[in-house]
Formats: structure tokens, C-alpha cells, sequence
């Protein structure tokens, strides 16, 4: 048993997870597991470079990781860092940051990495409940990974779609215009041209949605009051119910996201981005299963993504 900690510091997000990990028996037992909205990746889609208040956020959640490691007597730690910080100009301010926070290099992984990581983590529990080929997708503010496989990745796909890049490049007022929409929608549908000459859609038996826009939008779908891990990991939803709870996140005003109880504040600017990429996802892998003379019926939420695939590597 090896006790580690595992942060993903996305775009959005920087995340923790603390566990006790036993790669003989397979097992992982989480003792904490948390999220800040940091917005690492504020402005980066635009400027090339992370803004100095984006890092000092990121740098002041690396530090109260820091006590939370020393706390629980944390024996390896694995910093990982995706999108915001493989786009920068400066991320070796970043790097060095993280280093003195820390004690830890931070990783700037690579696309495909990333991908394999979320594949890891989300089917490490999965695959014992439902039948591969599973389609993994990593919903992140940067980009969004695409992974398909069954005991194993096959073939993976990094697209620079995310609920940040799209709401800073596309999604300007609140409820955005038809024509924003539009736009967003063909960034979309361009990235997931790209990815399908990579990773075979249409092979789908099992679709996953990882990471905060996916648990938001199912959050929505079930009609939940207050959110809560346990209903949505592992949530099987009708398609049909899934895209529907996206439309109507895209179509509300800040206000009315903002009421929702189930809603993280650090989401409510971005959340509407989030939902069109999901729902055009969907869609896509629906329709791309239907060609092959099957039906995708149904979508899976898991709460278990690339942090449990960070904490297995360390292991």
C-alpha cells in the first residue's frame, strides 16, 4: 500500500487526490479529493501567456496542497499540467512556481498522455460493469482527449476545443447569439473531423463523459438539487435526455445558471461552452455508431478520470 497524491492542473481547474493505493490487489481507496477554479488558462487562448493573477491563483491552491500532502503523510506525489501550460509562452514560471510549492517537477503532459491517464482512471472501474470498446472523453477548458479502447487505449485524439478557449473565442454575451453559437459549433465539428481520422467513433459500445462540464451537464439531467458525486458517477442517461440538458444549459442567461444548486460558481461563465461541446460530441458518436448499424443509446458519467489514472502511474 502506498499512500500518493495525485493534481491535474488543467485549464479551469487544479485538482487532488490523496490515496491509498495497492497495485497487487488492485485497489484504491481515495482520503481526499478536492477542486479549486483557478482559471489557469485565462486569456492563454488570446495572449499565448498565463496571466500573472491566473498563476498567483494556481500557485496560492499548489501551496494549501502542499499542508494537505504533508498532513495525510504523503509518500510520492505527481503533478501533472495539460493545456494552459502547454500553450504558454511563460510556463516556465509556471514550472518553477510549482516547484518551490511543492517540493515536485511539475509534468506538462502531452495530448495523447493526458488521454491515456483519463482512459486509465475512468475504466479501472468501469470495465468490470460494462462491455468494451469504451470511448473515453476528457471535457476540459483547453481541449478535450478522446480515447477509445477496452483494456487498453487503441487510439487517442487531443482536440483544442474546451469550455474556456470556446466561451473566450466564441461565447461574448450572456445567453450568447445565434451566430456565437454557430461559430462554437463549427470549431466543434472541425476538431472532431480531425479526431475521427484517429480514433474510430463508430466502434463506440460504451461512451464516457469525464470532468466538470460532463458532471455539470449530468447533474442537470437528473434534476438534482445540490450536487452530488455519488448520484452522478456511474449515472447511465438516455442520449436523448443528455442533449436536451445541454441545450438548455447553452440557452440560459448567467442568472439563471448561476440559481442552479448543483452549480460550482467557478463554472457558471463557462458551463454554456462545456454543454455545446458535449452535446456536438454526443451527437457526433451517436450517429457515427448508428452508420455501423448499431444504436448508442445511452451515455456514462463517471466521476473517476485522469486524477485515479495519475494515482495508479505513481503506484
Amino acid at each position: 500500500m502506498t499512500r500518493v497524491a495525485a493534481i491535474d492542473c488543467g485549464t479551469n481547474s487544479i485538482r487532488l487526490l490523496v490515496a491509498d493505493v495497492d497495485p497487487v490487489a488492485g485497489t484504491l481507496v481515495d482520503l481526499d479529493r478536492r477542486m479549486e477554479v483557478v482559471r489557469l488558462g485565462q486569456g492563454v487562448d488570446r495572449t499565448g501567456r498565463i496571466a500573472p493573477e491566473a498563476l498567483e491563483r494556481t500557485l496560492d491552491a499548489a501551496a494549501r496542497y502542499s499542508k494537505v500532502c504533508g498532513d495525510l503523510g504523503v509518500e510520492r506525489i505527481r503533478f501533472v499540467a495539460t493545456s494552459a501550460s502547454r500553450d504558454a509562452e511563460n510556463r516556465a514560471d509556471f514550472v518553477d512556481g510549482v516547484r518551490a510549492a511543492l517540493g515536485v517537477e511539475p509534468e506538462v503532459i502531452g495530448g495523447q498522455e493526458e488521454a491515456t491517464l483519463s482512459f486509465r482512471g475512468a475504466t479501472g472501474v468501469l470495465a468490470a460493469r460494462r462491455p468494451g470498446p469504451f470511448l473515453v472523453v476528457d471535457l476540459g477548458g483547453g481541449s478535450t482527449e478522446v480515447v477509445i479502447g477496452t483494456t487498453a487505449p487503441d487510439a487517442a485524439f487531443s482536440m483544442d476545443v474546451g469550455c474556456v478557449r470556446l466561451t473566450e473565442r466564441h461565447l461574448l454575451t450572456d445567453p450568447p447569439t445565434a451566430e456565437q453559437r454557430a461559430a462554437a459549433h463549427a470549431d466543434v465539428a472541425a476538431a472532431l473531423d480531425e479526431a475521427a481520422l484517429t480514433v474510430p467513433f463508430g466502434d463506440t459500445v460504451t461512451l464516457v463523459g469525464l470532468a466538470g462540464s460532463v458532471t455539470t451537464v449530468t447533474a442537470h439531467a437528473l434534476g438534482l438539487t445540490a450536487y452530488d458525486p455519488h448520484r452522478i458517477d456511474g449515472a447511465t442517461l438516455p442520449v436523448d435526455t443528455v442533449l436536451a440538458a445541454c441545450d438548455d444549459l447553452l440557452a440560459r442567461g448567467r442568472e439563471s445558471r448561476a440559481a442552479l444548486g448543483f452549480m460550482h460558481p467557478g463554472r457558471v461563465d463557462v458551463i454554456a461552452a462545456g454543454a455545446l461541446v458535449w452535446h456536438d460530441v454526443v451527437a457526433r458518436v451517436r450517429d457515427a455508431v448508428r452508420a455501423q448499424g448499431r444504436d448508442l443509446t445511452e451515455v456514462v458519467t463517471s466521476e473517476h478520470d485522469i486524477l485515479d489514472g495519475i494515482a495508479w502511474s505513481i503506484a
